[in-house]
């Protein structure tokens, strides 16, 4: 096992795989729950879920190791949802051109039998240790809110009156479904947004960010729980006025978290992205156990100044998403209380 770090959190604990402890079984609602050993970053350990049944449908992403070496990416280990697969924007970086590069479908966006994941989720949900499901790993939360059978209707009224929280992530703005609906106790919302330039240019198929910040401004008067993502964050020419333009807009929309990530590639997507126009930002940049990112000065002028003014306009709950020990440490955040999307 890796030397263990002491240090008392005034927040969250987040778990850290530990594969050297065995794992336990009970069946829950008839299905068979899978918890594992997990140290958390006060040093504590506790038992959570890994996976109901095989995990096709609820599973506990287990991508970054304990962060310990000062180029170590931080990410907490949440648990996905994983109902469907696929987004219907062409966004160019989107990592799922390399996730999904096995599937004949690709990124067409497939959403599984709900009497498949009904099942998984019940199971799930009669689990003791409150936890949020991420929706919007492998799929964008909102893509199927026009078929038929809208997801936000099957899923919310589900956590309702649960100890747990469901998460959206989403680039949609198609938020009609769920002001008809009453979840506003165990669902948040989450936005990706970006500079109103570098969304034309590389977000196509996505409405604008200014429609996105709308539809989460809505479900913030509707009392919902809206965090936002700016990511990927890219050093075009004029980057702080147009980040800066951005910030005036998210500054109305009453967020209770922002999360920032800088541009990056996994290798994956690098080698199977169409559009590879926006690499030439990643030329000179940083190889990481996460992908290749922006130079670590870079980054560190970007966050700064986008923390500040985020900051400047009240917004003081600010994340960093996938990004080393040392600049969480440079930016003067511990990054053992992290604040970010995934999380409580």
């Amino acid at each position: 096992m890796k030397k263990m770090i002491q240090q008392t959190l005034s927040g969250e604990a987040f778990p850290v795989y530990l594969p050297e402890k065995k794992p336990y079984e009970e069946r829950v609602n008839g299905r068979k729950i899978v918890y594992e050993n997990y140290k958390m970053l006060d040093g504590t350990e506790r038992m959570l879920v890994q996976r109901v049944g095989g995990g096709t449908v609820v599973k506990r992403f287990e991508g970054t190791p304990y962060p310990e070496a000062e180029t170590d990416i931080v990410c907490p280990h949440f648990l996905e949802l994983k109902w469907a697969y696929g987004c219907p924007y062409r966004c160019s970086w989107c990592y799922l051109q390399g996730t999904l590069r096995m599937l004949e479908t690709k990124t067409k966006p497939v959403v599984k039998d709900y009497n498949v994941l009904e099942s998984q989720i019940d199971a799930f949900l009669g689990t003791k240790v409150p936890e949020i499901l991420d929706s919007g790993e492998i799929a964008d939360s909102l893509m199927a809110e026009r078929y038929e059978s809208p997801f936000s209707k099957f899923i919310i009224p589900k956590f309702q009156d649960t100890r747990h929280k469901i998460l959206f992530l989403t680039k949609s703005d198609y938020v009609d479904n769920i002001l008809e609906l009453d979840g506003q106790k165990n669902t948040i919302m989450s936005f990706t947004v970006n500079a109103k330039e570098v969304a034309e240019k590389w977000e196509k198929g996505a409405p604008s960010p200014a429609r996105r910040l709308a539809a989460a401004e809505k479900l913030a008067k509707k009392g919902y729980e809206v965090r936002l993502r700016i990511d990927p964050i890219v050093q075009v020419s004029g980057w702080k006025s147009k980040y800066h333009d951005l910030i005036e807009e998210i500054a109305n929309v009453g967020a209770e978290r922002v999360t920032l990530g800088t541009l990056r590639g996994l290798r994956s997507t690098l080698i199977h992205a169409k559009d590879k126009s926006w690499v030439e930002f990643l030329k000179d940049g940083e190889k990481t156990n996460f992908g290749r990112r922006l130079k670590h000065e870079d980054r560190f002028e970007i966050y700064d100044y986008i923390i500040r003014e985020l900051n400047r306009k009240g917004i003081m709950k600010v994340g960093v998403c996938k990004e080393t020990v040392g600049m969480w440490e440079e930016l003067g955040m511990r990054y053992k209380d992290i604040t970010c999307n995934c999380t409580k």
